[in-house]
Formats: structure tokens, C-alpha cells, sequence
């Protein structure tokens, strides 16, 4: 926390410090400068002089933070933590730390940001309303992240409430406001059915820069994007262009030729940059995502284990990690196991070949050996 409040000290040479550092990079706050220089040798001295210079008033905000946060219930999720969306840990440009009041897991199986245009149509709303519900039958664990601003990103949230699917809303301030305020409202039963998350800290004003930045997130948080309705530029094309950098798909509902507000999707789709989707089975189909139903037949399927060959010592490791549980992605096993992530990656793909895994949604390893 009180490495990103370093003045001058970006976001991404925060992350740098931290993942050169890890744990030990608490001592960075108390080292004498030729100590700071020995231990980050690697780091250019113009970092090194802003975190010299700035760390003493970096420590003491971060503290009066954890104290707002432990006051008001707000989990604090750190880079490297169990509780940080490990879907993030993709991204070049992660947060170091995320800020969350909620009760929906940021490491559930499927994930889907719904965006699009601020203004939006009622052909827009007619359709968040459609696939929401549609997926809420197919799918009723689907997580359904926004940015809680006006047009499509509430009309997201609330059909999402309205059908019983958690829905996560990413701020471009911190979460002692919120804006805009006329959906405070739905922001409050937001966290009782989904949850608020920032990677400001308190105090921070919602900023044009910060709304750019919060769009990271909300592709990064998801397996998919989905843009509803938006003109030919704007936020959600920003959104939908970051999630193709992320390697996640990108999807989009047509609109009638000509119309202005489906300018974006229409173009997404003719340059075969998104999936064209008008309901929640295509959303399913786009997504590889079985139904609830389907998925539980899969699961319920027995393999005869004398079908495979002797597991080695390493794939046994493996499978006993994933055994007794939904799956796991694959940053979990490499902490679990104590392994290189090339290695786990390897024993993964042995064991998927030989029908022992397999790699569902949202990027976890399924056991599927009896």
C-alpha cells in the first residue's frame, strides 16, 4: 500500500519493486539509502531516489488507510495474496492493491464485464435484460463485472441484481464516495450481492485519467467482455481493446445499420474482433462455457483409472492439489506445489492429454480421474 503512494513512482515500477522484493520489500521503508542502493541494484537511481525520498510519507498514508479500511469492513487485497483475482496476475499492468467492500468471489469460475455507451438506447437496455436473465438460467454463478457508471454499466448491474446474479462494480475513486451518486443505491445492494472495487485509495476524486485506468481492470477481472451498445469510440472500445490484449474474448450485440450507438459493435464484429451474441446461449457458446446442467453431467462422468499410465511423482502431486474441489488455476498450483510455473505448465498439459484434467473456464484445472 505505501509503495503506491510513492509520489511520482508509477504504478508500473511499483509493481517492479514489489515483485522484485516480495515480502522483503517491508525493510525498503527502513534501509538507510546505500543499503536501498545494494539491495535494488537492479533499479535505475531515479527510482531509487523517489522511494528514498517519498517513503516516509508514503508509510504514514498507507497506514491512515488500513485504519479506514479496518473501520469500514474493506479488505485491503494484496498483490500476491490469496484473496487477489488471479485472473489479474495475467496482466503486465496489474494493481499492486485492490480495494474491496463485497461478498462475490473475485476467483470465481466465470466472469463476464458487460460494458458500453453512457447514453444508452432502450434497444440497449432490452438486451442487458435479455442476456442477464438468460444467463442467469443457463449459468447462475456467473459474475458480472461493470464500472457502475451511467448507460449500459448500471443497466448491467441492476438486471444483473434483478436476476439474482452477483455483480462487481470497478471505481475510478476510492470507496468513500461514490459516483455518480444517483447510484448509490444501487452501489449499497451492490455489496450485499457482488461488491465495490478500487485501486484507489480514499480521497481520491473520480478524475477523466482514472476512468482510463479502471477499464484494466474491469477486462482484466473477467473471462470475457461483452459491449453492448456503444458509438464508434468511446470507454467500452477501449475496454474491449484491452481484453483482446489480455488474450480474453470479445464479444459484442449487433445494432440496426446506420444507428449511431451500435456504431462500435458493429465494427467489432465486421473486423472479426468480437462474437456476435443477441442471447445468453451465445454468450455460452462464445465463451466455451457449458450450462449448469451440462457441466454437472461432465463432472458426474466416471474414468476408469486403468485407462492411463502410472502418474509420476510430480502428476500425482497434481492431481492430489486438485482432487476435492471445483479447480484450480494455475497460479494456485504453482504456490501450492512449489514448483516452477513452466514445469506445472508441462505436468498440466501431460495430464490433459491423458484425460486425468481438464481446463475449464476461467482458466482452472478440472480432476476429472475417479
Amino acid at each position: 500500500m505505501a509503495l503506491t503512494c510513492i509520489p511520482r513512482l508509477s504504478q508500473r515500477q511499483a509493481l517492479e519493486i514489489f515483485r522484485s522484493q516480495g515480502n522483503s520489500a517491508v525493510s525498503l521503508f527502513s534501509d538507510t539509502e546505500e543499503q536501498l542502493k545494494v539491495k535494488m541494484s537492479g533499479i535505475s537511481p531515479v527510482v531509487l531516489g523517489l522511494l528514498f525520498a517519498g517513503r516516509k510519507g508514503a508509510y504514514e498514508r498507507a497506514q491512515k488507510e488500513r485504519e479506514f479500511a479496518r473501520k469500514h469492513q474493506i479488505q485491503c487485497l494484496c498483490y500476491g495474496s490469496d484473496a487477489y483475482p488471479q485472473r489479474l496476475y495475467n496482466c503486465d499492468d496489474a494493481p499492486l492493491v485492490l480495494y474491496y467492500r463485497g461478498n462475490a468471489d473475485l476467483n470465481c469460475t466465470y466472469a463476464l464485464s458487460m460494458v458500453g455507451t453512457r447514453s444508452c438506447t432502450e434497444y440497449g437496455k432490452d438486451m442487458c435484460q435479455r442476456i442477464v436473465t438468460e444467463l442467469q438460467s443457463r449459468r447462475p454463478d456467473v459474475l458480472i463485472v461493470s464500472g457502475l457508471a451511467y448507460g449500459i454499466d448500471i443497466c448491467s448491474h441492476r438486471q444483473a441484481l434483478s436476476a439474482g446474479l452477483k455483480t462487481v462494480g470497478v471505481l475510478a475513486h476510492g470507496l468513500d464516495r461514490i459516483y455518480p451518486a444517483s447510484h448509490r443505491d444501487t452501489a449499497k445492494t451492490m455489496m450485499g450481492q457482488g461488491g465495490l472495487l478500487t485501486e484507489y485509495m480514499t480521497g481520491t476524486r473520480p478524475e477523466r485519467g482514472n476512468f482510463l485506468s479502471r477499464n484494466r481492470i474491469v477486462a482484466g477481472l473477467s473471462d470475457g467482455c461483452l459491449v453492448v451498445e456503444s458509438g464508434a469510440t468511446g470507454g467500452s472500445l477501449v475496454t474491449a481493446r484491452i481484453s483482446q490484449d489480455y488474450g480474453r474474448d470479445v464479444l459484442a450485440v449487433p445494432g440496426r445499420v446506420g444507428d449511431t450507438k451500435s456504431e462500435g459493435c458493429n465494427r467489432l464484429i465486421a473486423r472479426n474482433t468480437a462474437a456476435l451474441v443477441t442471447n445468453g446461449d451465445d454468450v455460452l457458446q462464445a465463451m466455451n462455457w457449458p450450462s449448469a446442467v451440462q457441466e454437472k453431467q461432465i463432472s458426474t462422468q466416471p474414468v476408469e483409472q486403468n485407462l492411463f499410465a502410472a502418474l509420476s511423482e510430480e502428476e500425482t502431486l497434481v492431481t492430489r492439489l486438485l482432487a476435492g474441489n471445483d479447480g484450480k488455476q494455475i497460479n494456485q498450483l504453482v504456490v501450492e506445489s512449489d514448483m516452477p510455473v513452466a514445469r506445472v505448465s508441462a505436468i498440466l498439459f501431460e495430464l490433459e492429454m491423458k484425460g486425468v484434467v481438464r481446463l475449464m473456464a476461467g482458466g482452472r484445472y478440472h480432476l476429472i480421474l475417479r
